[in-house]
């Protein structure tokens, strides 16, 4: 049923992979007490290696060194295919969380899609900038990523959050 349907093993370096200790717990849906999936029960080791594999995208560049007009392709039809499974997302916002589909289908993958578009078109339009200085002085302000992240998001909207 459900569970052989949506995959619980986390994504780690572009790859379905189990909790390293084989760990689950079970995806209860509050919508009617079924189970919709076991979920890998990840640990420092898992944290560890999906840090390292996000590390070494981070270096090599393979994002942010692609030209600016591709990333934005890619972005967009990021978004493009959420609302292409829009339905089938909004149900398993529903199913996991117990939110009426209607929100989840109009608001959350609505707003993911939005945002994901958004920085998608920002991509080859935002550039950094001069920073108001005096007249003897020039300031150049330049944005980088610092690194790598780990976040854990909030139960409530977690597409838009992601």
């Amino acid at each position: 049923m459900l569970g052989q349907v949506y995959d619980g093993r986390a994504l780690i370096n572009g790859a379905r992979v189990h909790a390293r200790s084989g760990q689950t717990f079970d995806c209860i849906s509050p919508v009617d007490g079924r189970l919709l999936t076991t979920v890998a029960r990840c640990g420092q080791a898992d944290v560890d290696a999906a840090v390292a594999a996000g590390r070494a995208a981070f270096e090599d560049r393979r994002w942010c060194g692609m030209a600016p007009a591709a990333r934005k392709r890619v972005m967009i039809k990021f978004a493009d295919q959420l609302l292409v499974h829009a339905d089938e997302l909004a149900l398993m916002e529903t199913l996991d969380m117990g939110k009426p589909i209607r929100y989840a289908r109009n608001v959350d993958v609505n707003s993911a899609a939005n945002c994901l578009r958004w920085y998608g078109e920002a991509v080859d339009k935002i550039y950094d900038e001069i920073a108001p200085t005096a007249s003897t002085a020039l300031a150049l302000i330049q944005r980088e990523p610092m690194g790598v992240v780990g976040v854990i998001v909030p139960w409530n909207y977690p597409m838009i959050m992601a």
